[in-house]
């Protein structure tokens, strides 16, 4: 037995490596994460309907150390703080997307004042994870189900101090877990445990939660398959039922039955968008995300909707450097991250990407947009499908004029005009395209693809069914 397994009395042993286990899938959450917390449910729900079993675990996240710190006071204002400016634009549209979602389930998600130490729930689960078998811990009426929600709950209505040892025996006991010896538990083995299993956990991989490991299936490296987000979910349960056909793509799941009252809980602005089906997609054609957003937006006009192309420069993918010795936390967490991010995006292209790294000059193609969207906005769409195939696919340099102008001609045929499409790009389209980059910046758009409901960011394609939901309802 690995010095990571503590037994308790009753036999059940504590994992001794992060990314093996006896079910089929591992599930590390953590009490102070918003999305860990709206995972929780869509998770419950997906193992249920297909009879899987999974390891919950809990994975504390060091917050500070890739989104830095900050504290408030009473009165809600930053009291002490070391982010920039681009981590609080993270943190504030974080905060603002899952509080759209939680109030689709009727959930409270209240900001935090300030970042949690939440080593002592995560001991409480460890504590009864050694108190259940496998399939009680699955159990919706089993101790640690139903401790996931005594601590959940309150601590995002703020009424839970997860650094307080006595509010943690005080949810077990709540639950009616077993208490005695638990914070001697905390104390000594458990929490020797948990640390050494943190570390060991980052070291392996797992970075951020909701992180789901599925044990029994590899990856190109030959890891366990490794998903950060519950967007991955209709992917698991594909890998997990041998799903048969092509394989899904990421998304959120959305809450049913789902009305037009439930969706206008989760509207900062109803009715903003009462009676049209326009979507703004704000993009970047280098953007390996925008391209591979592309195939879901293009299905939304199946829906009726219409939408209005509106690019801008992304700021290109951080290629990770190679580790080193002396690599802090942050350094290893940038990284980890970095390469995750690298795997996901070939594992859900639909070919592979020579290279997701682009800093390609997309002025002219953009100008091109801009051209089309004027002169014949019936085959707009076709102009954009044809960009990204060309650069993505086709591996052609859309920052050269004669590619461009090449698929110009194929797109608008007779109706293209060379001699205005020249005296266009030569001053007014520049001078246009100026103007598309502002209103973006007006916007607060920093993340490609961004879709727009009224002023509502959606990022990310994994947002579409919430999107084109709120559009076909008129909300």
């Amino acid at each position: 037995m690995s010095s990571l397994q503590p037994m308790s009395e009753q036999g059940q042993a504590l994992p001794g490596l992060p990314q093996q286990s006896d079910a089929p899938l591992i599930v590390y959450i953590d009490f102070k994460s918003p999305y860990a917390f709206l995972a929780v449910e869509p998770t419950r729900k997906m193992l249920a309907a297909n009879g899987i079993l999974a390891d919950w675990r809990p994975f504390v996240l060091n917050i500070g150390s890739y989104l830095g710190t900050a504290k408030l006071a009473k009165d809600g204002s930053v009291q002490q703080q070391s982010r920039s400016q681009e981590q609080w634009s993270g943190v504030k549209y974080a905060y603002f997307d899952c509080r759209r979602y939680a109030n689709l389930t009727a959930n409270t998600i209240r900001g935090t004042v300030k970042i949690w130490d939440t080593n002592l729930p995560a001991i409480g689960m460890w504590w009864l994870k050694l108190h259940e078998s496998l399939a009680q811990q699955n159990d919706p009426e089993g101790l640690l189900q139903r401790y996931i929600d005594a601590v959940y709950l309150p601590f995002w209505r703020r009424e839970f101090d997860a650094e307080d040892i006595h509010a943690v025996t005080a949810a077990l006991a709540q639950i009616g877990a077993p208490v005695e010896g638990f914070e001697a538990f905390a104390a000594a083995q458990g929490g020797s445990f948990n640390q050494s299993f943190q570390i060991e956990a980052f070291n392996s991989g797992v970075y951020g939660v909701p992180t789901y490991l599925l044990p029994g299936q590899q990856d190109a490296t030959g890891e366990p398959c490794r998903f950060f987000g519950r967007e991955h979910l209709p992917r698991i349960k594909w890998l997990l039922t041998q799903g048969t056909g092509t394989a899904p793509d990421v998304a959120y799941s959305l809450p049913q039955p789902l009305d037009a009252q439930v969706l206008e809980k989760c509207a900062s602005q109803p009715g903003v968008t009462a009676g049209a089906k326009e979507l703004p997609v704000y993009f970047d054609f280098k953007s390996p995300n925008s391209y591979l957003a592309l195939a879901e937006l293009l299905a939304m006009r199946g829906h009726g909707i219409t939408l209005q192309w509106h690019p801008f420069d992304h700021k290109p993918l951080n290629n990770p450097v190679p580790a080193k010795a002396d690599d802090d936390r942050s350094v290893m967490h940038r990284r980890i991250r970095g390469e995750y991010i690298a795997a996901d995006i070939q594992r859900y292209a639909p070919h592979p990407l020579a290279d997701i790294y682009l800093t390609t000059d997309c002025d002219v193609a953009n100008m091109g947009l801009l051209w089309v969207a004027k002169a014949a906005p019936n085959v707009v769409d076709d102009y954009v499908e044809a960009v990204f195939l060309a650069l993505w696919r086709e591996h052609e340099d859309i920052a050269q004029t004669e590619v461009v102008l090449e698929l110009l001609v194929r797109v608008m045929g007779d109706d293209f005009d060379v001699a205005a499409w020249t005296e266009f790009s030569a001053g007014p389209g520049k001078q246009a395209l100026a103007a598309a980059t502002a209103r973006a910046a007006d916007a607060g758009i920093t993340y490609a693809p961004t879709m727009t409901l009224g002023d509502e960011p959606f990022q990310g394609r994994a947002q579409l069914p919430l999107v084109r939901a709120r559009l076909l309802a008129g909300i």
